[in-house]
């Protein structure tokens, strides 16, 4: 890694309480901030929408909920109906974030919305080969750890809604 300030090569040295990127020549430390995605979980009729994972993703072939980056200077909000809208053809209305997932050494944070609405017809786009209504009772090999907790959590706050 190079310096942000002068473009001199780093080192890892302890400052601020862990490792950090220090640059050799001037000093200057590099904070390496989390990136920020989201993920949208949207259900129907006792069925979930997933999409099949293409080839150049994080596990591919397996399912997963519509996800992405938050990009620079968007709304998270925004992001999270432009990646549903990228991946699935799903325009959605969205409630209020489900929960916020982080973990150690994991360099993204995942937001969860839940869709309250959606109008469209679901089709696979962007980094998705497949999309498909699964029923809670039956899902496929989920892509990440986190994806049943998700489910789980997405749940508990449906029946809180009636």
């Amino acid at each position: 890694m190079y310096c942000q300030r002068c473009g001199a090569p780093t080192t890892e040295t302890f400052r601020d309480g862990r490792m950090r990127p220090t640059c050799t020549d001037c000093g200057a430390t590099t904070y390496l901030d989390p990136k920020l995605a989201v993920a949208v979980i949207i259900g129907q009729d006792g069925a979930i929408l997933l999409g099949r994972r293409g080839p150049h993703t994080r596990e591919p072939g397996k399912w997963s909920f519509p996800s992405g980056f938050v990009e620079r200077g968007e709304r998270v909000e925004d992001a999270a109906r432009r990646e549903t809208l990228e991946e699935t053809g799903l325009v959605v209305e969205l409630g209020p974030v489900l929960t916020l997932l982080s973990s150690p050494g994991e360099t993204v944070v995942l937001a969860i919305y839940p869709a309250i609405a959606f109008s469209g017809e679901p089709i696979a786009g962007d980094d998705l080969t497949e999309v498909r209504w699964w029923p809670l009772a039956a899902l496929p090999r989920l892509a990440f750890p986190h994806d049943a907790e998700i489910i789980a959590l997405w749940q508990k706050h449906a029946a809180r809604l009636g």
